[in-house]
């Protein structure tokens, strides 16, 4: 049924393991990580190491990082490349979530936080403090589309407003045949078959995203939040449980991260925003990514989430988590600083197909150029 990323059944497993890490990440507080965060440099047998790339440092040693475990299967695959680039360097990620990668950074017990969410407006100044009085930055690095997914008999390509996704969720659309989808689908033999909504029955920062696009692109949602309203449809545990429960029912359909859709073999809806059908994409989601825009000023990068899930613009496909490296401006040491550089260098050169097969969207053009200026101004 689907046609959207096509892959072949060898990686699937990959793609669902790739995509479990995406809405695995909770937003704790509560959680330390007891980690060294010494490196070694040149002078300490690190530096000009064989096994380098151009534009790294070379500084060895082991880079420590805690946070979003929405982030781990591209923070394992970054890691392996960033080994494989500086010889005696490695990654050690600690998906312990996103509220504990944020007390961590601040606390100094790691030298970048991987985060669902923005430091708090409490938590700004003390990771200044952490930083040498100098500003944390956001970066978002890791990218990860959200697809309106179905499974509909005799139906292999969908057409969905964001006003009639709010009205299937709210209950106000509960046929398959329904005048307005028609008019959305024309030429397309729609069943008089019920819509069955099925919603994550756990917290979930998939939901809260969810509910906050919905809020943003249409004028008839709500409600927000990390828990989805229980009035219509039925509930599934976790990414995978909604999947799951959608390919057992003719006329079902969830909102869930692109990599379990795809694993599951459903329907992905073309998403119209308000500029015609929008298919998900790397393409797409690159053009919502070049047309980003930030809560914050020059290379920090917080992004405006209610103008991303808000936009209309041509071709875009701005239903998408965005998760952020929180890293010092400046203040590190010098070998601290010349790893952070060469781990998020390395990140931004293997935005690649491997990583579109773990369920990631890669980032490319204007974003890509961002993410580069940052990094090369970090000291």
């Amino acid at each position: 049924m689907i046609r959207n990323f096509k892959r072949t059944a060898a990686i699937l497993g990959v793609v669902a393991a790739g995509s479990a890490a995406l809405v695995a990440c909770g937003d704790s507080d509560n959680g330390s990580a007891d980690t060294d965060t010494t490196a070694t440099t040149a002078a300490e047998g690190g530096e000009g190491a064989e096994g380098t790339t151009d534009g790294l440092s070379g500084t060895s040693g082991q880079l420590v990082a805690e946070g979003a475990s929405s982030q781990q299967n591209a923070m394992n695959y970054f890691g392996q490349k960033y080994q494989e680039a500086v010889s005696g360097a490695s990654l050690a990620y600690n998906a312990t979530g996103s509220g504990a990668g944020r007390t961590n950074f601040i606390g100094g017990q790691v030298m970048f936080a991987g985060s669902d969410s923005p430091l708090s407006d409490d938590q700004v100044e003390p990771a200044a403090e952490r930083c040498g009085g100098n500003e944390a930055w956001h970066l978002p690095f890791v990218i990860g589309p959200v697809a309106i997914a179905y499974n509909l008999e005799g139906v292999e390509d969908l057409n969905l407003s964001v006003d009639t996704v709010a009205k299937i969720f709210k209950g106000e659309i509960t046929k398959w045949n329904d005048e307005a989808i028609a008019a959305e689908n024309e030429g397309v033999e729609l069943p008089d078959t019920d819509i069955s909504v099925v919603y994550r029955s756990d917290e979930s920062g998939t939901t809260d995203n969810f509910q906050k696009f919905l809020g943003a692109a249409t004028d008839i949602w709500e409600t927000e939040g990390q828990v989805f309203p229980s009035e219509v449809g039925e509930g599934a545990n976790g990414s995978n449980g909604v999947a799951s429960q959608v390919t057992a029912i003719d006329g079902g359909i969830t909102y869930v991260e692109s990599g379990f859709a795809e694993q599951q073999g459903l329907g992905i809806a073309n998403l119209d925003f308000g500029a015609g059908p929008v298919e998900l994409n790397k393409e797409s989601v690159g053009v919502a990514l070049d047309n980003l825009q930030f809560a914050s000023e020059g290379h920090d990068m917080v992004v405006d989430t209610e103008a991303l899930f808000g936009s209309d613009a041509e071709g875009a496909y701005p239903l998408i988590l965005t998760t952020y490296e929180i890293v010092c401006s400046a203040g590190y040491d010098e070998s601290t600083s010349a790893m952070v550089k060469d781990f998020l260098k390395v990140a931004l050169d293997s935005q690649d197909e491997q990583l579109q097969e773990l369920g990631y969207i890669p980032v490319t053009g204007a974003h890509a150029e961002r993410l580069a200026e940052a990094v090369d101004a970090i000291q």
